[in-house]
């Protein structure tokens, strides 16, 4: 339900300048019925002036005779035609004065217990500017020593339920952002590192005799004419040539 600008303003004058019930008028400036009797009592928006609604375009002066003519009527909101189709505003909340400074100490909080917060986030639940946040999450605000972390819910910046929904928002959006952290990135040239590097060639400890060779490829599962093969060519032994052959031939 709209609501009129100034509602406890436009109260105090239709308190004092019409005939209507309390619950008509708590129910068009959205208030208690208890606060409009108080306001009647003076004992509520005392010092508040009142706010005509009549000339500020909020009320027609036959709504206000045709509720006070019947008590079960409801005022109606005067209707603007240039507010069709006014987006809302988007951007940081308004904050009222008395609460203003309370802000560093509810950035400090979210900054550090709840680090998955982007500053937009942060910005919409405080009231605050990003390079407020900005300040303080580099430990640059001009008032950082004084500054100590205090929950926004318990200052009454924000409700339980819109920090709760900005966390999980946060959480979900974390696992796929495409954002490594160091230890990953480590882990993971590590692991490239390991697959990229080639094995080292098992060469026999005795590489003057051919029995070993031929043992090491056999390991390797090679047939054993391709594994005696394979170690005559590696050590340029003719085909069909012995060892022995060998050394009668460094005798004569």
């Amino acid at each position: 339900m709209a609501l009129p600008l100034m509602q406890k303003a436009t109260a105090v004058w239709l308190v004092e300048n019409t005939t209507l019930t309390f619950q008509q008028i708590a129910d068009f400036c959205g208030l208690h019925e208890l606060e409009v009797n108080g306001i009647a009592d003076g004992e509520v928006a005392q010092g508040i002036k009142g706010f005509d609604p009549i000339a500020n375009r909020q009320l027609s002066a036959e709504e206000i005779r045709r509720a006070e003519a019947n008590p079960h009527h409801k005022l109606r909101l005067f209707h603007n035609p240039a507010a069709d189709g006014e987006a809302k505003r988007k951007g940081p909340r308004y904050t009222p004065l008395s609460k203003r400074q309370d802000r560093p100490a509810a950035i400090a909080w979210l900054v550090k217990f709840h680090p998955e917060l982007s500053d937009g986030q942060i910005s919409k639940l405080v009231g605050t500017t990003k390079p407020t946040i900005e300040s303080i999450r580099d430990r640059t605000h001009w008032n950082i020593a004084n500054i100590s972390p205090v929950d926004p819910v318990a200052l009454g910046l924000c409700k339980q339920i819109e920090l709760d929904s900005a966390v999980a928002k946060a959480v979900k959006r974390a696992p796929g952002d495409g954002v490594m952290s160091d230890a990953e990135r480590m882990k993971l040239v590590s692991i490239e590192q390991s697959l990229s590097m080639e094995p080292e060639p098992r060469i026999p400890s005795n590489v003057a005799g051919v029995e070993n060779f031929t043992l090491t490829r056999k390991e390797e599962r090679l047939s054993p004419e391709a594994a005696k093969a394979d170690a005559e060519a590696f050590f340029n032994i003719a085909p069909g040539k012995d060892d022995d052959e060998d050394e009668d031939d460094n005798l004569v």
